[in-house]
């Protein structure tokens, strides 16, 4: 029970209360019962710059000591974990009278990302109504499987929501998709891609399902050739919106999505005590506010917005020289959240838990305090050597005259091969070289068996049979797939059978042990890998033919699906790990 149930808030802060338990090495919320017990009183929340400085945090009786300047502190009369506003548990009995333990240990932060934030800590159950929830219908998967690789997409927007942000971004947004990043973690959560999408990026975005807020579904039209910022408040486009844009532009299907505003940035920085980073140069930009020397310094609060908001003090002054002082900052912030001094801090964890919660808004898949905790066990093993930050390959748009670009367009040349890695769940991270070899020794197996499909005779195109179905590939895929078969290649006994009964993922070829090397010619032709290949375990009669489901990886007849094993060598690319001076 919380110091403000129990009528000792003057004495208690439960932030103090967090001590080491040398025995299991976890750390233990123990408050004692010595006080007289008090009633539990609902108490609605107020907000309290006062005592915090920080917008929305929660208000206290009577602090026994005044903390850091913009740092959120404790919240107090919302009850104990495990309630809301002091509410006792249904069945609860006497129980309150007892010593309260709360275990929780370090693994279960995993680490946040700023401007990006993956949350999720304590247990308490009011955290849940930090957190804003929306629901993307079906623009998402609804949620991550253990199994399978992870795809979050984060995204800040320009809306000037929030105490202190009136003078930020533009006073007429609705809150476009202002930085965007599609976080990859791998099926085997050894490694993770963040690809950053530029704001910039002329595209097409897909009509969009959006929920009203009287429970109705209005879909907003599509729109082509417009920037890719507009697909998130635009018309009422909602990050459902957004979602669906991405995966038009990447081919791949995003599971979750986190929305954060200015706010994040700031809370989040000052709740972890600032952020270091370095300058090759000093620094005064009058727009974001930014004046620093060289050398190095930590920011938070304002001076850390500042500094991810600048357009005009690195590189070409422009949008993708922001993006990587975006990717600067968030390797170093989540550096500063996997240190030791965070990860032994039971009074950042607190603060950590309550900024990055009320900065977050999220899809209902993810849409509870269980749920990050959850996917934050996902990550916590990840070493930041194994977290490469990208960015989408761009050129200038060649629509604009020479002396007027404003707008960017995607470089197929290089992001083809970088999509490919990212869909077929390849590494960008030079990892070391016993960490690979680990790697390579668990796959042999596996990767072995793949392979072996595809070794020996192949038959004639003439002798293929096979029936084509649509099971998530572009719209007409199966048509166009046949008839690429047939008049290019030669492979004359395909049919096209419309689309598959459920939708998939990734390209299956289906065949029988008798099939094999017809398996193989059309696996050559149509450049599909080894774990593609799909044997069954009986013969099958003459003249049946194989079955080949395009999936959702699939992106045109000819299109190889065999994923490159190294990216461009031209590609924007650093290790989270990596501290670099911003330039």
């Amino acid at each position: 029970m919380d110091a403000q149930s129990r009528g000792r808030a003057e004495e208690i802060d439960p932030a103090d209360q967090w001590v080491l338990n040398p025995r299991t090495g976890n750390y233990e919320l123990r408050l004692d019962r010595s006080a007289a017990q008090q009633p539990s009183v609902a108490t609605p929340r107020r907000p309290s710059s006062a005592r915090t400085g920080a917008p929305g945090a929660p208000a206290a009786p009577k602090a026994p000591k005044a903390p850091s300047p913009g740092v959120p502190g404790p919240r107090r009369g919302d009850g104990p974990p495990g309630r809301r506003g002091g509410r006792p548990r249904k069945g609860g009995g006497g129980g309150g009278r007892r010593k309260k333990i709360l275990v929780v240990t370090g693994g279960t932060l995993a680490f946040l990302l700023v401007g990006a934030s993956v949350g999720a800590y304590l247990y308490y159950d009011h955290l849940n109504n930090n957190l804003n929830v929306t629901d993307v219908g079906d623009a998402g998967t609804g949620g991550f499987k253990k199994d399978q690789p992870i795809n979050i997409l984060v995204i800040g927007t320009d809306k000037r929501s929030g105490a202190g942000n009136e003078g930020y971004g533009d006073a007429e947004s609705v809150g476009h998709a202002d930085t965007t990043i599609l976080f990859h973690v791998s099926k085997d959560r050894s490694n993770a891609t963040a690809l950053s999408i530029p704001r910039d990026l002329i595209t097409n975005i897909p009509a969009c399902p959006t929920k009203q807020p009287d429970g109705s579904t209005k879909t907003v039209p599509g729109e082509k050739g417009t920037r890719f910022n507009v697909s998130l408040g635009q018309e009422g486009r909602d990050p459902g919106c957004t979602m669906r844009t991405v995966k038009e532009i990447t081919g791949i299907t995003v599971d979750n999505f986190m929305m954060v505003d200015f706010n994040a940035v700031k809370v989040l920085s000052t709740a972890v005590g600032g952020v270091p980073i370095c300058l090759a140069k000093a620094v005064d930009d009058k727009d974001s506010k930014l004046k620093l020397d060289a050398g190095e310094h930590r920011l938070q609060g304002e001076q850390a917005l500042a500094f991810v908001r600048t357009r005009h003090s690195f590189g070409n002054h422009g949008d993708l020289d922001r993006i990587k002082t975006q990717q600067q900052f968030l390797g170093s912030m989540m550096r500063e959240m996997k240190s030791k001094e965070t990860l032994t801090s039971p009074k950042k964890f607190f603060s950590l838990a309550e900024a990055a919660t009320k900065s977050l808004t999220v899809d209902s898949g993810i849409g509870s305090i269980d749920k990050l905790t959850n996917l934050a066990g996902e990550l916590k093993d990840m070493d930041l050597k194994n977290i490469t930050f990208t960015t989408l390959p761009v050129l200038d748009n060649p629509a604009e005259p020479e002396d007027k670009k404003a707008t960017v367009v995607v470089d197929r040349r290089l992001a083809d091969p970088l999509l490919k890695m990212i869909q077929g769940d390849v590494s960008l991270t030079e990892v070391e070289k016993k960490e690979q070899a680990a790697k390579d020794a668990a796959d042999a197996e596996a990767k072995g068996k793949a392979d072996a499909l595809l070794q020996g005779n192949r038959a004639p195109a003439g002798d293929v049979r096979v029936d084509v179905f649509n099971g998530g590939g572009p719209g007409g895929a199966a048509s166009t797939t046949v008839t690429w078969l047939q008049n290019s290649k030669g492979v004359n006994k395909s049919s096209n059978r419309g689309n598959a009964p459920a939708k998939v993922d990734t390209t299956q070829l289906e065949y029988a042990p008798n099939q094999a090397d017809q398996a193989r010619a059309l696996a050559d032709l149509m450049g599909l890998p080894g774990t593609a290949l799909k044997m069954g375990s009986a013969d099958a009669a003459p003249k049946t033919p194989m079955k080949l489901t395009l999936g959702a990886d699939f992106k045109g007849a000819g299109v190889s699906l065999t994923a490159p094993q190294k990216a461009p060598e031209d590609i924007q690319r650093v290790e989270a790990d990596k501290a670099i001076c911003a330039k």
